[in-house]
């Protein structure tokens, strides 16, 4: 994850890449209606769909994903992989993705890493400087009541909400997040971003030269379908 920067850069991120994010939720939505195509029964796809429903994805969409999942439509079988590796500047990245075809995907996020001056690694040459949280991303406005939302978040099960200048992070253990995820919606909350992510531990400050070529990996990297989530210890954000 890294630096998330400003709530505007977020958005505008979001919007210019609108179609490929499509793509990635539909996976995820996917995946998560193998434990049952109900919402109301299974929190992960509950999660999943608002995530999808939240950037404007149309329902026919959705349907047809949690259909795949359940086997009523013929589609592809999707395989989790996570990549762990080193970008420029010695920054810690961890990329996870979902695929149909484990060899494309891994050469495609090798080659990303080797063509813009990184190193892919071996599995847990990086997770040790991450810690694996719920997170939540909430636009500061007048209308929210900094307290009051502290209160709904720890009630539900979360350990620790940071403000910054335009909004509060709420963070959780994985285990409690699709509960902290329905108490903030439930509340009338919007979140920007939610999601179970590797929260870095320890950070990396890059030097100036590096930042450039930080920002074309991660945005390579997030342009491949393949790719659900790019998570870093960079102390500089790389969205702006």
């Amino acid at each position: 994850m890294g630096r998330h920067g400003t709530i505007a850069g977020r958005k505008a991120a979001q919007d210019s890449k609108r179609a490929a994010m499509f793509t990635k939720y539909a996976k995820a939505i996917t995946v998560a209606a193998k434990d049952g195509g109900d919402p109301d029964y299974n929190a992960g796809l509950r999660v999943a769909i608002e995530k999808a429903k939240a950037i404007s994805m149309p329902n026919d969409n959705i349907q047809r994903a949690i259909k795949k999942g359940t086997g009523e439509l013929g589609g592809a079988t999707y395989e989790e992989l996570t990549f762990e590796g080193y970008g420029p500047g010695g920054v810690a990245f961890i990329v996870n993705c979902l695929t149909d075809n484990t060899n494309r995907t891994t050469s495609s996020v090798r080659s990303s890493f080797d063509k813009q001056g990184g190193n892919l690694g071996t599995p847990g040459c990086v997770a040790y400087m991450f810690s694996r949280k719920g997170y939540f991303l909430i636009e500061k406005t007048d209308a929210i009541d900094e307290d009051a939302l502290m209160e709904t978040a720890l009630e539900a099960g979360a350990d620790d909400m940071v403000t910054e200048e335009d909004s509060f992070t709420i963070y959780s253990d994985p285990s409690v997040y699709t509960d902290v995820h329905q108490a903030l919606t439930e509340a009338g909350y919007e979140l920007v971003e939610s999601d179970v992510e590797f929260i870095p531990s320890m950070e990396s400050t890059p030097g100036e030269n590096d930042v450039p070529k930080l920002k074309k990996l991660v945005e390579v990297l997030e342009d491949n379908e393949d790719v659900q989530k790019v998570q870093t210890n960079c102390a500089i954000d790389l969205y702006e």
